[in-house]
């Protein structure tokens, strides 16, 4: 048995379910890869990366901004709060993201929710650093 079960779902719906080799996430407490056998856990998804190895030895590459990963019996399933492939990430709307979020960090205005704005940026950074990273590999 050399592959799993893998499933990353968004609220919009299935963004992935197949057999892989393996699956890179951006854990909170830092990246790590679930493996055939991967011993049982629950963790959360930082803003980043999700790497996945395909059984047929291709991969693909996700943004999420962050969620829940499981592994059960041999099955990984991934909730992510918004996750897209990298092929499909708008760059233009991802730069407008960033400065909107920058704008709020630098305002004035005592009822901007800085923490808000600063995972805003976080998210729009990680979309722009992933699109620029894998689009000559991904077309």
């Amino acid at each position: 048995m050399n592959s799993f079960q893998a499933q990353i779902l968004t609220p919009e719906g299935s963004l992935f379910d197949g057999d892989v080799k393996g699956v890179q996430v951006p854990g909170v407490l830092g990246s790590f890869e679930v493996k055939t056998l991967h011993a049982d856990i629950i963790s959360t998804l930082d803003i980043g990366l999700i790497l996945v190895r395909n059984a047929d030895g291709s991969n693909q590459y996700y943004s999420v901004s962050g969620g829940f990963v499981e592994v059960h019996d041999n099955k990984l399933t991934l909730l992510a709060e918004a996750a897209e492939p990298v092929e499909e990430i708008d760059v233009e709307r991802a730069k407008e993201a960033k400065q909107r979020a920058k704008e709020r960090l630098d305002a004035e205005d005592k009822d901007v929710d800085k923490k808000r704005a600063r995972k805003a940026l976080k998210r729009a950074e990680n979309r722009i650093k992933l699109s620029m990273k894998f689009s000559v590999s991904t077309q």
